[in-house]
């Protein structure tokens, strides 16, 4: 008798060469449900409806299929327990050799915006998880595939072993079934529970050769079923990612995620920005990020919100670079990179999406915060000074603020023609900030502007910043000596705008 094979499917990538494999070259008999029973259909195979192997109709608007003792039992039968396999004798039940099965795309309907509850209700799967356990935990006499990843795999495997999968793959395919299950109720109880309990599991996706330093073990894992951000890119050249890597491609990706309009290039070191820059092309906006601190530059991760082409991949080519990362690289791009075949070269199309939470582990617990994600509006600043900025000095204002937002506290941005000439990050105080950034500017703080990411409680930073030439400061404002950082503006002609929004990165 041929063997059986349950498909039951939401993802339907692949679906259709693995069934027309399974049957020409396996023979195979087909069950399905729903819509990849019509798939099937319509490819021109032969498949027999669940109803039609069970006797039960579909009920409740397909909320009740595959729940029946012939698809269980067929699943869940152990091939080596006699009174088993009489049971399926005597209910006129096949074993079941392989099952098929992902689940409704719960995640991605809650991601869509104004999602209802109800909409949501209808997309936590009954059926598929119960077939995705019982054939998981019965992996030693039968396969399961949960991910269209693994078809290729399992087909390799039945034409390498008589057309049987092993037992080490089945095993390594069940523990990929719970995962996905695990996965699947974790989402489902977060959304429900909302801010009452907050579940974070994950996937490994790989080992990494350390974490931040050789004495620490690392792995990346990937949250979700689908894969999305980094999960999702693609590595077309170098060496295998790091740590490191990650955590400072992360970083580029939330800078360059402020910027859409205009080609944009960031050069992150320690998840701080070296030189971030507009320009009128991607291989311009490049270059000025590049001359803005080229010595940081060296070793550095490069983001770009435009493709690679081959004018870009040059410059990219004259240093050394540890990761590049754009929407995509055209043909002509990755010649030219290729050269320097180390470097890690990724495309990941949508760069703008984050994660909508942080987390941060700290002893007995972890903490969790929404994202920094506000827009700036400058619709919104007050301008507290006599002089008024000209229209652009406000925009150059906006760029200097976008960029500060993703330097460590205390974080303190010159910048000029869309350019960032000089960062403090992460100092002790305020002052150390300011003259740190207006040392690495030197001559070229002369007619620019300044960002920081918090108030100035006094206004020593300010004349500071005017002595050395810059023009114009944006702040969140908030303390209670404002009065003397904008008398002191006031005083030595400068513009000063408060956003009312203020960007600590700890």
């Amino acid at each position: 008798m041929a063997r059986l094979a349950l498909l039951s499917v939401s993802n339907k990538n692949g679906l259709i060469d693995l069934a027309r494999s399974l049957v020409e070259e396996f023979d195979f008999d087909l069950i399905s449900s729903g819509g990849t029973a019509q798939a099937l259909k319509d490819a021109g195979l032969p498949v027999t409806k669940v109803a039609d192997y069970t006797g039960s109709p579909e009920i409740l608007g397909g909320r009740v299929k595959t729940l029946h003792p012939r698809i269980h039992g067929g699943i869940l039968a152990r091939r080596d327990v006699p009174q088993d396999i009489a049971d399926l004798e005597n209910n006129q039940i096949r074993p079941i050799n392989l099952v098929v099965v992902n689940l409704y795309p719960f995640e991605e309907t809650i991601a869509k915006p104004g999602v209802t509850l109800s909409q949501a209700v209808e997309q936590i799967d009954i059926g598929g998880p119960a077939m995705l356990r019982a054939s998981s935990k019965n992996f030693a006499h039968l396969a399961v595939l949960s991910d269209p990843a693994q078809y290729d795999e399992y087909l390799q495997e039945l034409r390498q072993n008589n057309g049987e999968a092993s037992l080490e793959f089945r095993q390594k395919a069940a523990l990929k079934g719970f995962s996905h299950t695990a996965s699947y109720d974790q989402a489902i109880a977060s959304y429900l529970a909302g801010t009452e309990h907050y579940n974070l599991s994950g996937t490994q996706l790989q080992s990494l050769r350390y974490g931040e330093n050789p004495d620490q073990p690392a792995a990346w894992y990937q949250t979700g079923i689908t894969p999305t951000g980094w999960t999702a890119a693609t590595k077309l050249q170098g060496k295998e990612l790091s740590y490191n890597n990650l955590v400072d491609l992360e970083a580029a990706r939330r800078i360059i995620a402020e910027f859409t309009d205009t080609p944009a290039a960031t050069i992150i070191k320690h998840t701080n920005p070296c030189g971030t820059a507009l320009g009128s092309s991607i291989s311009e906006a490049y270059q000025k990020a590049f001359n803005a601190d080229s010595v940081s530059a060296f070793g550095g991760i490069v983001a770009l919100n435009r493709p690679i082409d081959a004018a870009t991949a040059s410059e990219l080519t004259k240093t050394f670079l540890e990761c590049v990362v754009a929407p995509s690289c055209d043909a002509e791009a990755q010649e030219i990179l290729d050269k320097k075949s180390n470097v890690r070269v990724l495309t990941l199309p949508d760069l703008s999406s984050g994660p909508k939470d942080t987390v941060k582990a700290i002893a007995g617990g972890f903490l969790l915060q929404a994202s920094d994600d506000v827009i700036a509006d400058t619709s919104q600043w007050q301008i507290v000074t006599e002089r008024q900025p000209t229209p652009s000095e406000l925009a150059e204002l906006l760029f200097a603020w976008k960029v500060c937002k993703h330097v460590k506290s205390n974080a303190i941005v010159v910048t000029s023609d869309r350019t960032t000439l000089g960062v403090g990050a992460g100092q002790m105080n305020r002052v150390g900030s300011v003259k740190i950034a207006l040392e690495q500017a030197g001559e070229k703080a002369k007619g620019a502007i300044l960002a920081s990411d918090g108030f100035f409680p006094f206004d020593d930073s300010v004349r500071t910043a005017a002595t050395a030439g810059i023009t114009a400061i944006v702040q969140p404002g908030g303390s209670l000596r404002d009065k003397d950082s904008i008398k002191a503006a006031n005083e030595l002609g400068l513009v000063m705008v408060l956003t009312g929004v203020r960007h600590f990165l700890h």
